[in-house]
Formats: structure tokens, C-alpha cells, sequence
């Protein structure tokens, strides 16, 4: 999930910005998208949507932008991941009242969300496979699951690592159904299980936190890791992004258009 926000605002990074990784991406075999290693990409998910970033990959909110924003954006040139909420329950969605209370659980850290009961994969397969439908049907290429390691968090729910799994691949399959690219967001610790589930990796934080190792699976895979960091100026985590061929970027929490890229 992404990170909540510290209690002091963040800083302004010091560092100037690194080159940007080249490259258009080659698809898959098939109709499915597979973007590769060093992809460049921009991550907006709050603000008015800045369409000039010159990226061939862009990830946005799949509620918040439209059918003609997906084709303005294909019109350009990029390719274009659906950011969703995956794992939580988000008070301000559209379908917010489809979740019945027996599912939803403890708070995540971010004002209107708390956590999903994943096992109850009866009532949440209807409700996500609608969702990503929205994002097929508005032209996105790819899903960003949100909020995929809820096993590691205090939910309210008695989550094993199997429970994870198991939803992690169900949200996999509900994708790849639907003809779309899907990325495994954060939830390290089972990615030697998930990498050939998914197309490519999502990940916040790992310079800071010393993990960026683990994302290895993905690259050799020739699977795109896109990755963000916060609190680190890039001269902290570029050098390390361009050694493990990690698609990274500074962005600051509220996740708006401003960017330093590696």
C-alpha cells in the first residue's frame, strides 16, 4: 500500500534530477502488454492530470480519469496502468456501499480506507472483477492493484500468507481474463511465489527500507519493477535503481504530478 504520510511534511529534494530510462516497450505475446525493465513512467494519482511528462508509461487513478483521458494519453504514445484499490475498502468510491460491513476491517493509515477481509473471496470477486472490467472498458493496458499484502498488517482479520496468495493471484487472474497487464504492488516477500503471476512489479519505499534486492525476480524475468521513493533524494537510491534496472522515481506522497526521475 503506500506509505502513510509522516508526521512532518517532506522535504523538498536537494538532489537534481536523473536520466530518464529510455524506451518503448515490446508487448507480449498475445494482446497483453509487458512492459520491460527500465521503463520510464510517471505516477499521478491526485491533481490535475499533467500529460506532458515525456514517458512512455503512465499510471493513474482508474475512478478518477475517463475513456478520452485513456486515448489522449494511447494518442501519445504511452501506455497506461489503472491504479486501484485492491485490498481496502475506500469510503469515497462509487461501489463503496457493494461491500458489505463484515468484510471491512481495521484502518490502513489513510483518512477513508481500511482494510479487506481477503478470504472472503465470494463477496470481493464480483466487486473487483467489476472494477477492472472499468478499467478494460475505459481502454486502460494494465491494473495496479493496490494494498496487496494486508497478511502483514493489522487488519482485523486473521490473514495467513496463504490467504495472500491465493487474492494476490485471483486479482491476477481477474486481469489476465480481461486481456490485462497486472503488477504486483509491494507484498516483497512473496514474490519468489507471485513473479510468474504478474506482468511487472510496483514497489514504494525499498531504497529506504534496504529491499530493493528483492524485486531481482522481476528483472530477470524481463519484467519492469516501477518504483518510488519519498524521503530519499535521488542522489540516495538512483545509482542502486540503474545497478538492478529499477524504473524509479522521487515523488512526494501525495503522489501529484512533480517527479525526479533516475
Amino acid at each position: 500500500m503506500r506509505r502513510p504520510f509522516p508526521t512532518v511534511l517532506l522535504l523538498a529534494a536537494l538532489a537534481a534530477a536523473c536520466t530518464t530510462a529510455p524506451g518503448p516497450d515490446a508487448p507480449a505475446a498475445g494482446d497483453r502488454w509487458q512492459p520491460r525493465p527500465g521503463t520510464a513512467w510517471q505516477w499521478q494519482l491526485s491533481g490535475r492530470l499533467d500529460t506532458s511528462v515525456d514517458v512512455p508509461v503512465y499510471d493513474i487513478d482508474g475512478f478518477d480519469h475517463s475513456r478520452e483521458t485513456v486515448e489522449a494519453l494511447h494518442r501519445d504514445g504511452r501506455k497506461v496502468i489503472c491504479y486501484l484499490s485492491t485490498g481496502a475498502w475506500e469510503d469515497f468510491r462509487p461501489d463503496a456501499d457493494d461491500f458489505p460491513k463484515s468484510v471491512i476491517g481495521r484502518g490502513n493509515g489513510w483518512e477513508g480506507e481500511r482494510w479487506l477481509d481477503i478470504r472472503r473471496t465470494d463477496v470481493l470477486e464480483p466487486i473487483m472483477a467489476e472494477r477492472i472490467e472499468m478499467c478494460r472498458d475505459k481502454g486502460f493496458d494494465a491494473v495496479e492493484p493496490d494494498n496487496m499484502d494486508g497478511y502483514r498488517n493489522r487488519t482485523g482479520f486473521p490473514l495467513t500468507a496463504d490467504d495472500q496468495l491465493r487474492y494476490n493471484r485471483l486479482i491476477a487472474k481477474l486481469a489476465h481474463d480481461r486481456g490485462l497487464a497486472v503488477g504486483l504492488k509491494n507484498d516483497l516477500d512473496q514474490i519468489p511465489e507471485l513473479v510468474d503471476d504478474f506482468d511487472f512489479a510496483v514497489n514504494e519505499q525499498c531504497a529506504q527500507y534496504g529491499e530493493c534486492d528483492e524485486l531481482t525476480p522481476f528483472v530477470e524475468a524481463d519484467k519492469a519493477v516501477f518504483h518510488a521513493e519519498y524521503e530519499l533524494p535521488t542522489d540516495r537510491f538512483c545509482a542502486d535503481s540503474r545497478r538492478l534496472k529499477l524504473s524509479s522515481l522521487l515523488k512526494k506522497y501525495e503522489l501529484g504530478a512533480w517527479r525526479r526521475a533516475c
